[in-house]
């Protein structure tokens, strides 16, 4: 099998994790991990939420503002959800903080349920003013930050074999 590039902090390759079968999720269902199918709840949300703020930019409709906060409400709750489940697996996980990946996903994550809770907190009383720009920039860069994350996360499940149904190149699940 061809190495794989090595690039730190973008690309951390270790051949050995190819030959293994992968490190299961701690936080599973019959085997099958629940921080991936979680995730992609917050990420539409909050996604959403990035297109409703600029619905409101161009379309200047109430509507659209508060669409927005219920998509930032909904992604912080179910942000959370997600983040105790990858959270679990991160600290009982050893390969999971062996890599740089597993750091950038974690610390971007924490990053983005910290600004989405200041998004929040912001149209909690209103949720038309804080909009344009400080609501709009945010949700911006909290998207931005999860296209990040995302990948980081790919990393850690395509590249390293993290929360997958399979046991470690001696047959036993490794934690």
């Amino acid at each position: 099998m061809p190495e794989t590039p090595n690039i730190p902090l973008l690309v951390e390759s270790d051949e050995a994790e190819y030959r293994d079968s992968g490190v299961p999720s701690t936080v599973h269902i019959a085997k099958h991990p629940l921080h991936p199918l979680i995730v992609t709840f917050p990420i539409a949300f909050l996604t959403g939420a990035l297109a409703t703020d600029a619905a409101y930019w161009l379309l200047n409709d109430a509507f659209w503002a508060r669409a927005s906060f219920w998509l930032i409400a909904a992604g912080l709750i179910g942000g959370l959800v997600a983040a105790v489940t990858g959270m679990s697996d991160f600290l009982r996980i050893g390969r999971v903080r062996e890599h740089s990946a597993g750091w950038a996903h974690m610390v971007g994550n924490i990053a983005a349920l910290t600004l989405t809770a200041v998004n929040l907190w912001l149209r909690w009383n209103d949720p038309v003013t804080p909009i344009v720009p400080t609501g709009l920039l945010i949700s911006l860069f909290v998207a931005a930050l999860l296209g990040v994350t995302g990948w980081y996360g790919a990393e850690l499940v395509y590249r390293h074999k993290v929360a997958v149904i399979g046991n470690g190149p001696n047959g036993k699940p490794t934690l």
